[in-house]
């Protein structure tokens, strides 16, 4: 036997497996080496329009610094007739990915593939991509840009636009470092822009309308984990293209710090708090004052419909009354400014680890607020309030 595909048909279910494995082992091998005929020769022949479509994820991927890619089996499914002579199997595996000098850890998505066998070897027949997010380079040609703290790929921008993301990218990471006291992260970050918002929304899993007004995301899984995890910053091309070159900023060195405190953040972190230290650090040294960044609050408080409470998970959903995510974002933001001005930086960076530090979301706050800050909840959310009027009156 030879290529990439040729491995054993075995007749029981732990060498079925082995059989598997060592085919998704040498497809892995074949992108790392990059060598697009043992690539290939893992693609089930007959499947041609799959194999085109192969043939031009292999080339997507060119430029992109590839460190590592692994698949890990994680479940075989049952047997079907296929085509011709063999059989065919559904299989579920885990594609993880490094991307040189930038991911500390993996990224980790799911590849739900249909293999089929011909003469006695293994082939990937197909892919489902209906489920889980795309890649970028399943969108198109990716366009590399390194910054000198940054990474940017994108899929139908020229190369000035990621050379311009870049260097506003490179700006937004010592600005992070500064803020973030005591934050260790390496002081790198990736940014992807894909074509459009609905390409976003692939990339992401999700639906186009939750991002059409959103300017960036950033990816990533909350927790505190050992090891990092790989952020991406998801920039939408459309709203991100009507920003000026400030509001351009301060996306990215919000979304930058999300990746900064990503380990940080757990599921006892609320999210006025990891939105509103997130903006805090965008905002921080730009000189904009309250009325300028928080107008919906502002408009509010002039309407006498100040929030009693901080802003609950909740509120930065995209349901419910014009203008409450706008209000929402604003009100966490005053409430990190607030500990900034009145406790100080590093005391609000100590509060955000000590929130994060806890097991659960029940109690965290009001415990990290004693402890950090001497103060009550109810004694922070009055001085919360009575700042917000201040600012905004």
């Amino acid at each position: 036997m030879s290529g990439c595909g040729a491995v054993g048909l075995a007749g029981d279910r732990g060498g079925q497996d082995a059989s598997v494995r060592a085919l998704l082992d040498r497809w892995a091998e074949a992108v790392r080496g990059r060598d697009e005929r043992a690539f290939l020769d893992a693609v089930d022949p007959a499947a041609g329009g799959y194999r085109a479509e192969q043939r031009r994820v292999f080339a997507n991927l060119a430029a992109v610094p590839l460190a590592s890619w692994d698949y890990r089996l994680v479940r075989t499914g049952g047997f079907a007739p296929a085509q011709g002579d063999g059989r065919r199997i559904a299989v579920e595996a885990e594609l993880r990915y490094r991307l040189d000098g930038y991911d500390a850890a993996p990224v980790t998505t799911t590849a739900r593939l249909t293999l089929v066998s011909r003469a006695g070897r293994w082939y990937v027949a197909a892919e489902d991509t209906r489920r889980g997010g795309r890649q970028l380079w399943q969108q198109g040609p990716v366009t590399v840009v390194r910054g000198a703290r940054s990474l940017v790929l994108g899929v139908g921008q020229d190369r000035a636009r990621l050379g311009a993301v870049a260097e506003l990218a490179d700006r937004a990471v010592p600005a992070v470092r500064e803020a973030s006291r005591g934050t260790a992260w390496p002081g790198r970050v990736v940014v992807e822009m894909p074509a459009s918002v609905e390409r976003m929304a692939a990339l992401l899993d999700s639906s186009v309308a939750k991002y059409r007004g959103i300017a960036a995301v950033t990816t990533g899984e909350v927790g505190r984990s050992g090891a990092a995890p790989a952020d991406r910053i998801i920039v939408n091309p459309e709203a991100y293209g009507t920003l000026g070159e400030a509001g351009r900023q301060v996306v990215l060195t919000h979304e930058t710090a999300h990746v900064a405190t990503r380990t940080l953040t757990s599921a006892a972190t609320p999210l006025w708090l990891s939105e509103g230290f997130a903006d805090w650090v965008a905002y921080r040294g730009t000189g904009r004052t309250a009325r300028q960044a928080a107008p919906e609050l502002a408009r509010a408080v002039a309407e006498g419909r100040q929030a009693r409470e901080l802003p609950e998970d909740a509120a930065f959903g995209f349901a419910g009354e014009s203008g409450r995510l706008a209000r929402a974002y604003e009100e966490g933001w005053l409430a990190c400014r607030l500990i900034a001005e009145r406790w100080g930086e590093e005391e609000l960076a100590r509060f955000y680890r000590e929130v994060g530090g806890h097991d659960r979301r029940a109690g965290a706050v009001p415990a990290a607020l004693r402890k950090v800050l001497r103060v009550s909840e109810a004694e922070f959310t009055a001085q919360w309030r009575a700042y917000v009027t201040a600012e905004l009156s």
